[in-house]
This record gives structure tokens, sequence and C-alpha cells, in this order.
């Protein structure tokens, strides 16, 4: 993955052949942790050493993926061999994502006339919502959703570039 300074991107990856990655609170938990203790990469280290953030992000998911492993006795790949990132402000750096809906498999391809930085913030956000996990997105607990909504003080989120992007919290976003 290629990252450059000043641009927006979502990464993301899933459970190897669509297994789950959480077992309780606790894992979620330790996930958020592993990411808060990764996020040491600065702007200023991207600029020196472009696959320092690609280091830290394959770092953490592979000592979670070791966690899991230890607690649930297996072996194997816990995530998917690669992690994917789309850069959301920059309509050119966006490739097609492949997202389930209750209606079936969608692919999202970009149209310039949709603010697609809006769109993925509202679909990350209802991610919970639409897997059935909560009925309302303020109800799941890992989301920073309430921490944007100011219902939590959350480290790991940026509220003045959320608010520079034009971005805003929905609650009743469907994402698409």
């Amino acid at each position: 993955m290629k990252f450059e300074v000043d641009h927006i991107y979502h990464v993301y990856n899933r459970g190897n052949n669509s297994q789950r990655v959480f077992f309780s609170r606790e894992n979620y938990l330790f996930f958020l942790q592993e990411i808060e203790f990764s996020d040491q990469v600065t702007p200023s280290n991207l600029r020196t050493k472009r696959r320092s953030l690609n280091d830290s992000i394959s770092i953490m998911l592979r000592s979670y993926a070791r966690a899991i492993q230890k607690q649930e006795k297996t072996t194997g790949s816990l995530f998917q061999n690669r992690t994917k990132a789309n850069c959301l402000t920059e309509i050119e750096g966006i490739t097609p994502s492949w997202f389930h809906t209750c209606s079936g498999t969608k692919i999202n391809i970009p149209d310039p006339g949709k603010d697609y930085l809006q769109v993925c913030f509202d679909y990350i956000h209802q991610n919970p919502v639409r897997s059935g996990l909560v009925k309302r997105a303020e109800e799941w607990e890992f989301s920073s959703y309430t921490d944007y909504y100011g219902l939590r003080n959350g480290q790991l989120i940026h509220r003045e570039r959320m608010k520079e992007s034009g971005l805003e919290l929905r609650l009743d976003s469907a994402g698409d």
C-alpha cells in the first residue's frame, strides 16, 4: 500500500475465510490498544520512511493474530492475506470495493457526483447496525461513532480533520 501525507485512507481487512476475529469484549479492547500503540507513526515519518505505516499495520495485525491463536488454541492465518487501503480524498486513488447488504453483495464504484469520503464514513459507522450487532450506531461500543458524536472522548479520532473534510455524522446515515 502506498500512503501519502495529507490524504485520508480507509484501511481494512477481514477474517481469513470470513472467520470471526473477535471472540470477546477483551479482544476488541486489545485490538484498539494495538491500534493506539501502532499510531505512533507521524506524518514526518511517512516522508522519510514510506513503509513505516505499512509495517505498523502489519505488526499490529500479526501481534493480534498471535494473541488470538494462543487464546483460541489455533494455528494458521486469522486475517486475509492482504490488507487493503482506499484513498478517500483523491478520486483517482479509489478502487472498487465489495460490501454485503441485506439485499446481496454490491460493488462500490466511485461516482464523481457523490462525496465518497462521506459515503465511506457513513458506511463504516453503520456497519454494526447492518451486521445486526446493534439497532443504532451509537450502541456499538467499539465504533468511533460515539466519539465523533460527543458521547465519549476517544483517543483515536481527529475531530478537527473530520470538520476540515466537511464530514457530517448522521444519525440515520445508511452509507449508500
